[in-house]
């Protein structure tokens, strides 16, 4: 079996670094900024980002081109530079499995966004609010050739709030774990902590798993909310998404509530829904071809009759797209 490559003790000065979405651009500054030298960067290739519209690069690619620093889209080529000497690998999001010979010749450290080995995959931090977990965190992790299986060298934690949103605590995660993945590099590290406890695949999130079964509770709505933006259908037949809400009531687990799922209802000006259990309250939305607006500001427009219920009858949750 290939021994993979220990990363530098006394610190890298010289790395690549590989990464791609916007997300992966604080660390590549602050790594910039604290005199590593950034060899080389690699990020997934360039993309359409809208209908007919010119292909664009990656925001970790325009930052890298903007530092004057190199960027290739072929991981292979990293070995390249590994023939020039000492060089070590540092990757955010980079979106890519990491072949292992090229891990054999270059050791890299990954940040990751959760408590490993819970939530191992594309989408933690989605992951960790659909689930309901309570907290989450941030690990400095060797890369391995298993998906975010090596030794973890550094970690933070902090609670997941109950209006936390994925940009919300992605962005705090960020702040917490930048500042440790400057000092790994830079201090360089030891062998880990091997992870201990039952790993849990953060599986990426499909369109399916943003679908609102109004037959669920309201807390478990909200999180889909949370995660990703929810959504649902009107009446009408066209889609609404839900981008903000929260939650009025738990209701009653035992499903005791009153009105039927999905039935829309005004509170107080504020537009509510029944639930399986409990009540949401709509906070921003965005119907289908349309601007995203206040809930409020929605309804005066919609015209929607009294007691108009959002989903088909039945909704299981993949009943439409």
């Amino acid at each position: 079996m290939t021994t993979l490559a220990a990363f530098p003790r006394g610190g890298a000065r010289r790395i690549v670094y590989l990464g791609t979405p916007e997300l992966a651009v604080a660390p590549l500054d602050a790594l910039c900024d604290a005199g590593i030298q950034v060899a080389l960067v690699v990020s997934r290739p360039d993309a359409r980002r809208g209908r007919g519209e010119a292909a664009t690069p990656s925001p970790v690619k325009a930052r890298a081109t903007a530092r004057g620093i190199p960027v290739t889209h072929d991981v292979r080529d990293v070995l390249r530079l590994a023939d020039g000497g000492p060089l070590a690998g540092v990757v955010v999001a980079f979106g890519e499995r990491i072949p292992t010979e090229v891990l054999a010749r270059v050791p890299m450290l990954n940040l990751h966004f959760s408590l490993l080995p819970r939530w191992r995959g594309a989408a933690p931090v989605e992951r960790a609010i659909l689930a309901g977990d309570a907290e989450t965190g941030v690990c400095v992790m060797s890369v391995a050739p298993a998906m975010d299986a090596g030794a973890v060298h550094a970690r933070a934690r902090t609670p997941i709030g109950a209006h936390d949103t994925t940009e919300t605590l992605r962005a705090r995660l960020l702040g917490l774990g930048t500042p440790l993945l400057v000092a790994a590099v830079c201090d360089g590290v030891g062998e880990g902590e091997p992870q201990r406890g039952e790993p849990v695949h953060a599986a990426k999130v499909r369109p399916e798993d943003l679908r609102l079964d109004w037959h669920r509770g309201a807390l478990d709505l909200d999180r889909v909310v949370r995660a990703g933006g929810g959504v649902t259908v009107l009446p009408d037949g066209t889609r609404l998404r839900i981008l903000e809400a929260r939650v009025v009531s738990a209701g009653d687990p035992d499903g005791g509530d009153a009105a039927e799922p999905g039935t829309l209802h005004l509170h107080d000006g504020a537009v509510c829904v029944a639930t399986g259990s409990g009540t949401l309250r709509l906070v921003r939305v965005q119907p289908e071809g349309r601007a995203a607006r206040d809930a409020p500001d929605w309804w005066r427009g919609a015209r929607l009759a009294a007691g108009a219920r959002l989903g088909p009858p039945g909704l299981a949750g993949g009943e439409y797209r």
